[in-house]
Protein backbone atom coordinates (compact mmCIF):
# COMPACT_ATOMS: atom_id res chain seq x y z
CA UNK A 1 0.00 0.00 0.00
CA UNK A 2 1.16 3.21 -0.91
CA UNK A 3 1.61 5.66 2.16
CA UNK A 4 0.62 9.19 1.82
CA UNK A 5 2.68 12.10 1.86
CA UNK A 6 1.47 14.24 5.16
CA UNK A 7 1.07 18.22 3.68
CA UNK A 8 2.26 20.99 6.45
CA UNK A 9 0.64 24.12 5.26
CA UNK A 10 2.18 26.99 7.34
CA UNK A 11 -0.19 30.10 7.41
CA UNK A 12 -0.09 32.61 6.90
CA UNK A 13 1.42 32.58 3.78
CA UNK A 14 1.72 34.68 0.50
CA UNK A 15 0.57 37.78 -0.16
CA UNK A 16 0.80 40.81 2.67
CA UNK A 17 -1.41 43.41 2.68
CA UNK A 18 1.79 45.85 0.96
CA UNK A 19 2.00 43.24 -1.63
CA UNK A 20 -2.18 43.30 -2.26
CA UNK A 21 -2.13 47.15 -1.87
CA UNK A 22 0.94 47.82 -4.67
CA UNK A 23 -0.03 45.55 -7.26
CA UNK A 24 -3.74 46.34 -6.57
CA UNK A 25 -2.39 49.93 -7.43
CA UNK A 26 -0.76 49.00 -11.14
CA UNK A 27 -4.30 47.15 -11.69
CA UNK A 28 -6.38 49.81 -10.73
CA UNK A 29 -4.49 51.84 -13.26
CA UNK A 30 -4.47 50.00 -16.20
CA UNK A 31 -8.31 49.96 -15.40
CA UNK A 32 -8.69 53.58 -15.65
CA UNK A 33 -5.94 54.99 -17.89
CA UNK A 34 -5.12 51.71 -19.90
CA UNK A 35 -1.22 50.65 -21.20
CA UNK A 36 1.47 51.77 -20.47
CA UNK A 37 1.84 52.04 -17.29
CA UNK A 38 5.47 52.59 -16.49
CA UNK A 39 6.91 50.99 -13.13
CA UNK A 40 10.26 51.91 -11.30
CA UNK A 41 12.10 48.50 -10.38
CA UNK A 42 9.51 45.75 -9.75
CA UNK A 43 6.53 46.03 -8.39
CA UNK A 44 6.83 43.56 -6.17
CA UNK A 45 9.93 40.29 -5.97
CA UNK A 46 8.12 37.96 -7.90
CA UNK A 47 8.80 37.09 -11.20
CA UNK A 48 4.96 35.82 -12.47
CA UNK A 49 3.77 38.96 -10.77
CA UNK A 50 5.80 41.18 -12.93
CA UNK A 51 5.03 39.15 -16.41
CA UNK A 52 1.57 38.60 -15.80
CA UNK A 53 1.54 42.63 -15.30
CA UNK A 54 4.28 42.97 -18.55
CA UNK A 55 1.49 40.90 -20.67
CA UNK A 56 -0.85 43.23 -20.01
CA UNK A 57 1.01 46.56 -20.56
CA UNK A 58 2.93 47.48 -17.32
CA UNK A 59 6.25 48.40 -18.34
CA UNK A 60 9.05 48.21 -15.67
CA UNK A 61 12.18 50.13 -15.90
CA UNK A 62 15.23 50.84 -13.63
CA UNK A 63 16.26 54.68 -14.67
CA UNK A 64 13.57 56.78 -14.85
CA UNK A 65 15.48 58.51 -18.40
CA UNK A 66 13.80 54.81 -19.75
CA UNK A 67 10.08 56.78 -18.63
CA UNK A 68 8.67 59.51 -21.56
CA UNK A 69 7.58 62.66 -20.06
CA UNK A 70 3.92 63.01 -19.08
CA UNK A 71 3.89 59.02 -18.81
CA UNK A 72 2.25 57.65 -15.39
CA UNK A 73 5.01 55.79 -13.07
CA UNK A 74 4.25 54.09 -10.16
CA UNK A 75 7.58 53.61 -7.42
CA UNK A 76 7.26 50.21 -6.07
CA UNK A 77 6.26 48.56 -2.85
CA UNK A 78 10.10 48.72 -1.53
CA UNK A 79 10.01 52.93 -1.49
CA UNK A 80 12.56 54.94 -3.49
CA UNK A 81 14.93 57.37 -2.08
CA UNK A 82 13.32 61.18 -1.86
CA UNK A 83 16.10 62.22 -4.86
CA UNK A 84 14.28 60.13 -7.31
CA UNK A 85 10.75 61.87 -6.36
CA UNK A 86 12.42 65.09 -7.02
CA UNK A 87 13.70 63.79 -10.53
CA UNK A 88 10.25 62.71 -11.68
CA UNK A 89 8.72 65.36 -10.36
CA UNK A 90 11.35 67.52 -12.65
CA UNK A 91 10.01 65.38 -15.74
CA UNK A 92 6.51 66.29 -14.90
CA UNK A 93 6.01 62.48 -14.60
CA UNK A 94 2.63 61.75 -12.71
CA UNK A 95 3.62 59.50 -10.30
CA UNK A 96 1.86 57.15 -7.60
CA UNK A 97 3.63 55.60 -4.76
CA UNK A 98 2.79 52.52 -4.20
CA UNK A 99 5.81 52.02 -1.14
CA UNK A 100 4.29 49.96 1.31
CA UNK A 101 3.21 51.89 4.44
CA UNK A 102 5.79 49.80 6.52
CA UNK A 103 8.46 51.11 4.72
CA UNK A 104 6.97 54.39 4.31
CA UNK A 105 7.32 53.78 9.15
CA UNK A 106 10.84 53.39 8.26
CA UNK A 107 11.41 56.12 6.34
CA UNK A 108 9.66 58.75 8.45
CA UNK A 109 11.89 57.36 11.51
CA UNK A 110 14.71 57.72 9.69
CA UNK A 111 13.94 61.22 8.61
CA UNK A 112 13.38 62.12 12.23
CA UNK A 113 16.20 60.63 13.45
CA UNK A 114 18.83 62.74 10.86
CA UNK A 115 16.27 65.80 11.87
CA UNK A 116 17.50 65.48 15.29
CA UNK A 117 21.18 65.56 14.29
CA UNK A 118 21.58 61.52 14.92
CA UNK A 119 23.85 59.28 12.45
CA UNK A 120 21.97 56.32 11.81
CA UNK A 121 22.70 52.64 11.72
CA UNK A 122 20.51 50.74 9.22
CA UNK A 123 20.21 46.99 9.68
CA UNK A 124 19.25 45.25 6.41
CA UNK A 125 20.94 44.16 3.05
CA UNK A 126 23.38 45.65 0.65
CA UNK A 127 21.55 46.70 -2.90
CA UNK A 128 18.43 45.59 -1.72
CA UNK A 129 15.94 48.02 -3.24
CA UNK A 130 14.45 48.99 0.21
CA UNK A 131 17.76 49.24 1.84
CA UNK A 132 18.64 51.40 -1.25
CA UNK A 133 15.74 53.84 -0.33
CA UNK A 134 16.38 54.20 2.97
CA UNK A 135 19.93 54.50 2.47
CA UNK A 136 19.14 57.20 -0.37
CA UNK A 137 17.44 59.30 2.19
CA UNK A 138 20.98 61.00 3.20
CA UNK A 139 23.85 58.54 2.13
CA UNK A 140 26.08 60.79 4.45
CA UNK A 141 24.50 60.42 6.88
CA UNK A 142 23.53 56.55 6.94
CA UNK A 143 25.44 53.73 7.19
CA UNK A 144 24.31 50.05 6.07
CA UNK A 145 25.07 46.74 8.40
CA UNK A 146 24.46 43.83 7.37
CA UNK A 147 25.83 41.51 9.76
CA UNK A 148 27.69 41.61 13.54
CA UNK A 149 31.24 41.45 12.23
CA UNK A 150 29.77 44.91 10.37
CA UNK A 151 29.05 46.62 13.35
CA UNK A 152 32.53 45.23 15.27
CA UNK A 153 34.40 46.68 12.18
CA UNK A 154 32.01 50.13 12.22
CA UNK A 155 33.95 53.27 12.29
CA UNK A 156 30.86 56.03 12.93
CA UNK A 157 31.32 60.32 13.28
CA UNK A 158 30.96 61.41 16.61
CA UNK A 159 27.81 62.39 17.35
CA UNK A 160 24.19 60.72 18.66
CA UNK A 161 23.28 57.57 17.03
CA UNK A 162 20.08 55.93 15.73
CA UNK A 163 19.32 52.67 14.16
CA UNK A 164 16.54 51.42 11.72
CA UNK A 165 15.85 48.20 10.22
CA UNK A 166 14.53 46.84 6.72
CA UNK A 167 11.13 45.73 7.58
CA UNK A 168 11.67 42.23 5.80
CA UNK A 169 14.76 40.43 8.00
CA UNK A 170 14.33 37.58 10.41
CA UNK A 171 13.83 38.52 14.21
CA UNK A 172 16.80 36.21 14.57
CA UNK A 173 19.42 38.02 12.70
CA UNK A 174 17.96 41.40 13.56
CA UNK A 175 18.11 40.30 17.24
CA UNK A 176 21.70 39.61 17.12
CA UNK A 177 23.04 42.83 15.50
CA UNK A 178 21.01 45.06 17.37
CA UNK A 179 22.25 43.11 20.60
CA UNK A 180 26.11 44.01 19.12
CA UNK A 181 24.81 47.64 18.57
CA UNK A 182 23.71 48.84 21.63
CA UNK A 183 26.56 47.02 23.23
CA UNK A 184 29.38 49.12 21.15
CA UNK A 185 26.67 51.94 21.52
CA UNK A 186 24.86 52.17 24.20
CA UNK A 187 23.10 55.64 24.01
CA UNK A 188 22.18 54.56 20.44
CA UNK A 189 18.08 55.48 19.79
CA UNK A 190 15.62 52.41 18.63
CA UNK A 191 13.07 53.22 16.37
CA UNK A 192 9.59 54.04 18.06
CA UNK A 193 8.28 50.64 17.01
CA UNK A 194 9.84 47.12 15.79
CA UNK A 195 10.35 47.94 12.01
CA UNK A 196 10.25 44.43 11.25
CA UNK A 197 6.64 44.12 9.14
CA UNK A 198 4.11 41.71 10.67
CA UNK A 199 3.67 40.10 7.85
CA UNK A 200 7.86 38.74 7.68
CA UNK A 201 6.85 38.28 11.69
CA UNK A 202 4.14 35.97 10.93
CA UNK A 203 5.00 33.40 7.96
CA UNK A 204 8.58 32.96 9.86
CA UNK A 205 7.02 32.04 12.93
CA UNK A 206 4.38 30.15 11.02
CA UNK A 207 7.02 27.93 9.17
CA UNK A 208 9.26 27.96 12.66
CA UNK A 209 6.04 25.68 13.98
CA UNK A 210 5.78 23.05 11.68
CA UNK A 211 9.54 22.78 10.37
CA UNK A 212 10.49 20.31 13.04
CA UNK A 213 7.43 17.71 11.95
CA UNK A 214 8.80 17.99 8.16
CA UNK A 215 11.29 15.84 6.25
CA UNK A 216 11.14 18.47 3.61
CA UNK A 217 10.32 21.96 3.75
CA UNK A 218 9.38 23.67 -0.14
CA UNK A 219 9.47 27.71 0.13
CA UNK A 220 7.48 29.24 -2.51
CA UNK A 221 8.96 32.73 -3.82
CA UNK A 222 11.71 34.18 -5.78
CA UNK A 223 15.45 34.60 -4.84
CA UNK A 224 15.23 38.16 -4.74
CA UNK A 225 12.99 38.30 -2.46
CA UNK A 226 13.99 39.05 1.34
CA UNK A 227 11.36 37.70 3.08
CA UNK A 228 11.07 34.79 1.12
CA UNK A 229 15.10 34.01 1.59
CA UNK A 230 14.52 34.56 5.27
CA UNK A 231 12.82 31.58 5.56
CA UNK A 232 14.51 29.31 3.39
CA UNK A 233 17.07 30.33 5.97
CA UNK A 234 15.09 29.42 8.92
CA UNK A 235 13.96 25.97 7.69
CA UNK A 236 17.67 25.48 6.89
CA UNK A 237 18.93 26.40 10.35
CA UNK A 238 16.59 23.83 11.39
CA UNK A 239 18.38 20.92 9.73
CA UNK A 240 14.96 20.41 7.63
CA UNK A 241 16.38 20.06 3.47
CA UNK A 242 15.04 22.95 1.95
CA UNK A 243 13.99 23.85 -1.39
CA UNK A 244 13.32 27.79 -2.60
CA UNK A 245 11.24 27.20 -5.87
CA UNK A 246 9.43 29.62 -8.06
CA UNK A 247 6.74 27.56 -8.74
CA UNK A 248 5.59 23.23 -8.85
CA UNK A 249 7.55 23.09 -12.04
CA UNK A 250 10.64 23.16 -9.54
CA UNK A 251 9.89 19.83 -7.93
CA UNK A 252 11.94 17.34 -8.14
CA UNK A 253 10.65 13.86 -7.56
CA UNK A 254 13.92 12.71 -5.98
CA UNK A 255 13.33 15.55 -3.18
CA UNK A 256 9.56 13.68 -2.00
CA UNK A 257 10.02 10.16 -0.50
CA UNK A 258 6.55 7.98 0.04
CA UNK A 259 5.08 8.86 3.24
CA UNK A 260 7.43 11.90 3.82
CA UNK A 261 5.86 15.07 5.64
CA UNK A 262 6.79 18.14 3.41
CA UNK A 263 6.22 21.65 5.26
CA UNK A 264 5.02 24.40 2.41
CA UNK A 265 4.96 27.98 2.97
CA UNK A 266 5.43 30.87 0.30
CA UNK A 267 6.82 34.37 0.95
CA UNK A 268 4.80 37.37 1.16
CA UNK A 269 5.00 38.51 -2.26
CA UNK A 270 4.48 35.24 -3.83
CA UNK A 271 0.61 34.41 -5.32
CA UNK A 272 -1.50 31.97 -3.08
CA UNK A 273 -2.62 30.39 -6.30
CA UNK A 274 0.88 28.89 -6.61
CA UNK A 275 0.80 27.23 -3.21
CA UNK A 276 -2.86 25.52 -5.13
CA UNK A 277 -0.55 24.60 -7.41
CA UNK A 278 2.25 23.20 -5.62
CA UNK A 279 -0.57 20.84 -3.50
CA UNK A 280 -2.54 19.77 -7.16
CA UNK A 281 0.84 18.71 -8.17
CA UNK A 282 2.02 16.38 -5.44
CA UNK A 283 -1.38 14.76 -5.67
CA UNK A 284 -0.66 13.96 -9.05
CA UNK A 285 2.20 12.57 -8.01
CA UNK A 286 0.27 9.92 -5.08
CA UNK A 287 -2.23 10.48 -2.51
CA UNK A 288 -1.84 13.05 -0.13
CA UNK A 289 -3.12 14.46 3.36
CA UNK A 290 -2.89 18.30 3.85
CA UNK A 291 -3.39 20.12 7.02
CA UNK A 292 -3.71 24.02 7.35
CA UNK A 293 -1.90 24.72 10.41
CA UNK A 294 -2.66 28.23 11.17
CA UNK A 295 -0.40 30.41 13.56
CA UNK A 296 -1.89 33.60 13.50
CA UNK A 297 -4.74 35.24 10.83
CA UNK A 298 -4.05 38.47 9.91
CA UNK A 299 -6.85 40.85 8.69
CA UNK A 300 -4.38 44.18 7.73
CA UNK A 301 -5.52 45.99 5.20
CA UNK A 302 -3.86 49.16 3.90
CA UNK A 303 -5.94 52.29 1.65
CA UNK A 304 -5.51 52.67 -1.75
CA UNK A 305 -3.95 56.25 -2.67
CA UNK A 306 -6.59 58.75 -2.99
CA UNK A 307 -5.44 59.24 -6.98
CA UNK A 308 -6.76 55.87 -7.66
CA UNK A 309 -9.63 55.44 -5.23
CA UNK A 310 -12.71 54.77 -8.38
Amino acid sequence: MVQPRTLLLASPRSFCAGVERAIAIVERLLEQHGPPIYVYNHIVHNLHIVEDLSQRGVVFVHDLTEVPSDARLVFSAHGVAPALHEEAKERRLDTVDATCPLVSKVHAGVHRALKDGRHVILIGHQGHDESNGVVGIDPEHITLVETVADVRRLDVPDRPLAYACQTTLSQTESADIIAELEARFPHIVPPSGDDICYATTNRQNALDAVVDEADVALILGSRYSSNTTRLWELAARNNTPAHLIADSSDIRDEWLDEGATVAITAGASSPPTLVDEVVEHLSELGPVQVEERVHARENVQFQLPLKVRS
